[in-house]
């Protein structure tokens, strides 16, 4: 292992006040050049920080529609790799305060998309001086650069002979750059993997004393690992030599205090009683998810599995190693579990014995999508992933789609290279994992992506009109991203979370649990309102530098007897007073989301400019919104009888007393039925409905259940369109980005005249 250094020059270290330093970093590759600016407080003011000042970054850094060359593509120089952590990041003992953000143009969808991430590297990168650093260009050969921030020096290092593998590389910087202090160091990188497909993932090290080694949390969303690796960024090395409240520069230190002890105390004392993330992580959730029906097993088609059970949360509990597992200093949640002495099976690790981080939820679901229930294949194509940089969930769902194309006769043996890829077959998805990582054979294409593989197949394969629209439908991808791991079908709430997402991914809006487990948005409209509100308030998160997980995976006791249980308002309200105590603002909650909402309106215009953003955009495949196949129906038919009767009942064009009585012959106990009100003429409609739906041929009931939930989807689209005030087109107007202070920011104004020019010839096209 040999490490150069090429450049190294001092920095005036910027200190932090109340929360923030003021100052981004940034470096250009080309010519190893780098510059320490301060930004304007209009900057602060409006993005708060995080994926607020990466997307900021890029804006500054990127092409759009507005350029006579077009948009900046993903591999192109100018694309920005920005990490940013936020002014609540970096508060010792606060749950969840260690997250960095990771944002560039996305190999996957081509949009500004971004990924949290736990770790200590945010935090040392602020306490070093620097909110936020974008680094652009494309270095002539490997290159570490280091942020010294104990001796206040940024260095670039020429590397050769660097382990590839991320728990091999992360073990050797941390020894090459702090050997006698290895918790001062926080390493972020990613694998060979990330060169040879479209989905790699950021590695964040954070150093786990118990154990005496580094471990490993990933950004994996996007494909940021991508464009690292293809940047030729080795790694990036954080330094800094202490964790302490006074770091921050709280505005209020005493009140700080009492707000990390109340949550503390509630963590203590709910924890055990709720999920127990503190000793199974998040591995409780498959036991809910397969009981609702909403486990992502075999491509997303059937919800529930029998050998599930085999991936409960009592499975891992004994298999996770016993100690602290928190990936931020102090965090009382320290869900961040992992596997001693592991040894896989297959693979260039085969035979060795390994610490594994993980699995979490999102991974063991992936391998539900491949019909894979084995918990040792999990915990090694979770591994490997690690290793490879590669997203657990974009590699599994890809995996699955291709297994769901083989199995519907879609490709074959010879179009794979021989492997057998049915459901289930654990060897035949570890073999395809590896070719992804290497880049060869049918791995190549399935490292694209499941959309660019799907368009792949549809090129390759002189498929019929039927199976072209049979892969579309399974393909399971929205903005050119991989669903993560919950089944939609029965939750519109959710289709909306995925799809009307500025990067379809699940953190703007989980509401599984809200819409299908606690049944907390019934309607139409609240499931509409909840979409606007949750996408603003967990997109805060993004900005702040803070983990979501203590704030809705552990409730206060009084929490359902709350007005609006699904957004746990007792918590809410804390949150706002960490952020009142470290900035030292005062702000409401009102006052937080509103701020939050002017930069998730700039992520959709940025969407825009990218030649995106638009209704169009927000397609998801029909599995998202209901059974595409006869088999699919099948397995939840009494659910989708149910759902398919009301849908009819709502819509039926005659009255329904006098229909009712014009079908007495088939109805039992006719003169027993209550129709002495609407309501009960209603209620008594669709059950009849229900029954008839016995005597219907199912392939004629999938497809009008598809119309109905196509309109559905669209209708949604409608409604919170309006709600975020964008137009039906799903753009924000003119008076939405006036009224969020938005539009008089640089290139603003260029993007919105270039889309009412696209939109002009549009209508002339069409008039034409």
């Amino acid at each position: 292992m040999e490490l150069k250094l090429i450049k190294s020059e001092p920095y005036v270290r910027q200190p932090v006040k109340n929360g923030y330093t003021d100052r981004f970093l940034k470096i250009k590759l080309d010519d190893l050049s780098l510059r320490s600016e301060d930004y304007p407080g209009k900057i602060k003011d409006i993005f708060i920080g995080g994926s607020g000042f990466n997307l900021w970054l890029l804006w500054e850094a990127v092409r759009g529609i507005e350029h006579p060359d077009g948009p900046t593509k993903w591999n192109d120089p100018e694309n920005t790799l920005c990490i940013a952590s936020g002014p609540l990041c970096g508060t010792p003992g606060f749950p969840g305060a260690g997250k960095s953000i990771v944002t560039s143009i996305s190999p996957l969808s081509g949009l500004a998309g971004d990924s949290n991430v736990g770790g200590y590297f945010g935090a040392f990168m602020k306490f070093s001086g620097f909110d936020a650093m974008a680094v652009s260009g494309i270095a002539s050969r490997e290159t570490v650069i280091f942020i010294d921030g104990v001796n206040s020096r940024l260095e670039f290092y020429e590397c050769s002979g660097l382990p590839d593998d991320s728990y091999g590389l992360t073990a050797g910087l941390a020894e090459f750059f702090d050997p006698e202090h290895p918790e001062n160091i926080s390493v972020v990188s990613t694998g060979p993997g990330a060169k040879n497909s479209n989905f790699g993932c950021i590695n964040i090290s954070w150093y786990d004393a118990k154990r005496g080694r580094h471990r490993l949390k990933q950004a994996g969303r996007n494909g940021n690992g991508t464009v690292m690796a293809q940047k030729n960024i080795k790694a990036i090395v954080g330094r800094w030599d202490s964790l302490k409240i006074s770091d921050n520069d709280p505005a209020d230190r005493e009140a700080l205090l009492k707000t990390i002890q109340w949550y503390n105390r509630e963590i203590d004392e709910r924890d055990p009683k709720m999920n127990r993330m503190s000793v199974v992580g998040t591995t409780h959730i498959v036991k809910y998810m397969n009981d609702a029906k909403c486990l992502p097993v075999n491509n997303f088609s059937l919800g529930s599995h029998p050998d599930a059970a085999g991936l409960y949360e009592d499975v891992f509990e004994k298999r996770f190693d016993k100690g602290f597992d928190g990936c931020w200093k102090g965090c009382k949640l320290a869900c961040a579990h992992g596997i001693k002495g592991f040894v896989p099976k297959t693979g260039p690790f085969h035979g060795k014995e390994f610490f594994v981080d993980g699995p979490e939820y999102e991974t063991i679901g992936a391998c539900t999508t491949q019909g894979i229930f084995s918990p040792d294949a999990i915990i090694e194509f979770n591994l490997y992933c690690d290793a490879y940089g590669l997203d657990t969930i974009s590699a599994g769902v890809t995996i699955g789609f291709a297994m769901d194309c083989f199995e519907h006769g879609l490709i074959d043996a010879a179009y794979v290279q021989g492997l057998d890829l049915c459901f289930g077959n654990e060897r035949a998805a570890l073999a395809l994992l590896h070719l992804i990582a290497e880049g060869q054979g049918f791995g190549r294409l399935a490292g694209l992506g499941v959309e660019r593989l799907k368009q792949a197949i549809i090129a390759d394969r002189n498929l019929s009109e039927k199976q072209t629209a049979l892969i579309n439908d399974i393909a399971m991808a929205s903005k050119g991203m991989e669903f993560s791991m919950y089944i939609t079908k029965r939750s519109l709430a959710q289709q909306g979370g995925y799809g009307l997402a500025n990067k379809n991914q699940h953190h703007e809006g989980w509401h599984i649990f809200s819409d299908m487990i606690h049944n907390r948005m019934p309607s139409f409209r609240q499931k509409a309102d909840y979409l606007r509100w949750f996408a603003e308030w967990r997109d805060w998160f993004q900005k702040v530098g803070l983990c979501k997980l203590p704030w809705n995976d552990i409730e206060p006791a009084d929490n359902k007897q709350s007005a609006e249980p699904a957004k746990v308002m007792g918590h809410v309200e804390r949150y706002r007073d960490l952020w009142n105590t470290v900035t030292g603002k005062n702000m409401t909650v009102d006052e937080i989301l509103a701020n939050s909402r002017q930069g998730y309106t700039f992520h959709r215009l940025f969407n825009l400019r990218m030649g995106y953003g638009r209704r169009q955009h927000d397609a998801i495949p029909y599995r998202a919104m209901g059974p595409a196949t006869i088999e699919e129906y099948l397995h939840d038919e009494e659910n989708y009888d149910n759902d398919l009767a009301k849908a009819v009942s709502s819509e039926w064009p005659c009255d329904k007393a006098e229909s009712l009585k014009n079908a007495s012959r088939f109805i039992k106990n006719f003169d027993k039925l209550d129709l002495s009100s609407a309501e009960a003429v209603d209620a008594a409609f669709t059950e009849f409905m229900v029954l008839s739906m016995k005597n219907t041929e199912t392939r004629l009931k999938v497809g009008i259940l598809r119309r109905y939930r196509i309109s559905a989807y669209e209708e949604l689209k409608n409604v919170v369109y309006k709600k975020r005030g964008y137009n039906p087109d799903g753009v924000p107007t003119l008076k939405t980005l006036k009224l969020l202070k938005l539009y008089n920011l640089p290139g603003v104004k260029e993007v919105w005249q270039a889309y009412q020019k696209t939109r002009r010839k549009e209508k002339n096209d069409d008039h034409g």
